[in-house]
């Protein structure tokens, strides 16, 4: 008779769990949970530049308000002193005198708005002339500074500076020669000319004028 062979029996710990009949499966076997991995070694970076220390903070210190200099302000302009020139004359060629010192400043360039006359006596005629059209005309002409002004001492004060005055002191009374220069040296801006007596003239000029 012939011999059947046995199946081998397998252990269930080894084989693992069998086939369910409603299945056919076989149940996978579960699989460990895995835990935390290890954290990676950290690597050796460079060396940054070494950057230096910060400052120390400086506390401001309260500035002392220093006084203000006495004295003339810094740059004021000095006064200015016009050059005087002494033309001798007498009293009756005073006026050709001062006449012929204008002609001669303006061939030398000067503006004819830059020189004014000032008369002691007698009144110059393009004064005279202008003058008997009334007051207000003869005022806006010098107002205008368009070309030479003629005055006299009498009213000379109400004048304005020019860069070159002329005084002819042709006569009238006797502070007047005092009168027009002191008048005539305010108003001067750099060139004052007398044309006169030089006895009498300086000394009006030694008195201070």
């Amino acid at each position: 008779m012939p011999l059947i062979p046995e199946e081998p029996q397998i252990h269930e710990s080894a084989q693992g769990p069998r086939a369910t009949p409603a299945s056919g499966r076989i149940a996978p076997t579960p699989r460990p949970v895995p835990g935390p991995r290890p954290a990676a070694p950290s690597r050796p970076g460079r060396p940054g530049p070494l950057r230096p220390a910060p400052p120390m903070q400086r506390t401001p210190r309260d500035v002392a308000a220093k006084p203000a200099p006495s004295g003339p302000a810094a740059g004021a302009a000095a006064p200015v002193t016009p050059q005087i020139q002494l033309i001798p004359a007498s009293v009756e060629g005073a006026l050709d005198a001062a006449e012929e010192a204008v002609d001669l400043l303006l061939d030398s360039g000067r503006a004819p708005g830059d020189v004014l006359v000032i008369t002691t006596g007698e009144q110059h005629p393009w004064a005279a002339h202008e003058l008997s059209f009334g007051e207000t005309s003869y005022w806006a002409q010098h107002d205008a500074g368009d070309d030479v002004f003629y005055t006299d001492v009498t009213i000379a004060t109400r004048a304005a500076s020019r860069p070159v005055v002329v005084v002819a002191v042709n006569g009238g009374p006797e502070d007047a020669a005092a009168s027009a220069l002191s008048a005539a040296h305010s108003r001067a801006g750099a060139l004052l000319i007398v044309c006169g007596d030089p006895q009498r003239i300086n000394s009006v000029l030694g008195a201070g004028v």
